[in-house]
């Protein structure tokens, strides 16, 4: 035990003075201003933390928001077209319903109702392929059926067999053409 006596009194000399001043300032870096920093940087970044939560938060609710609105989108993107249609609809049944209609009549209410159907297609952007005999071949808009001899350019439209379609730029159907040899 004399040994280990021996040894600290001789540690505590072996200690220079400036040590034991350096021990001072580390403890005064732990005291009131150290404190008051470490409380600081707490509270930063807790209000971070639940900037970050509530910015999360409203990231979700636009996605769920979008989300909603493109099925919406999808379940009424016909709903002006059907209202368009419902007039034309409306008159052929008053046109079933006549008891005793005469010829001119009929054909008046047909003639009628063709026009309420093409202001439908012309409000909704469904425009019709209709080519002219003569013109060009165009495949985008064009299915040719057959090729027949004819005295006009090769690739070029004899009769349209049946008209076609485009919603905006979109083709619906082709117009089914045939093509001179």
């Amino acid at each position: 035990m004399q040994d280990q006596e021996k040894m600290q009194d001789q540690v505590e000399q072996a200690i220079p003075p400036q040590e034991g001043a350096a021990e001072q300032p580390a403890q005064a870096q732990t005291g009131p201003g150290f404190e008051e920093r470490l409380a600081a940087a707490e509270a930063k970044a807790s209000e971070m933390q639940d900037a970050y939560l509530r910015a999360k938060a409203e990231g979700e609710n636009i996605r769920r928001r979008a989300q909603e609105d493109v099925a919406k989108a999808h379940k009424f993107a016909i709903e002006n077209f059907a209202e368009a249609l419902v007039p034309v609809k409306d008159s052929l049944e008053m046109a079933l319903k006549l008891e005793t209609p005469s010829v001119e009549s009929l054909k008046e209410g047909v003639e009628m109702t063709l026009k309420q159907l093409v202001s439908a297609f012309e409000r909704n952007r469904l425009q019709e392929i209709n080519p002219q005999p003569g013109e060009k071949l165009d495949p985008m808009k064009h299915q040719a059926i057959s090729m027949v001899p004819a005295d006009q350019e090769a690739n070029t439209i004899v009769t349209v067999l049946q008209k076609g379609y485009m919603i905006a730029d979109r083709l619906l159907r082709p117009a089914l053409v045939t093509v001179a040899q």
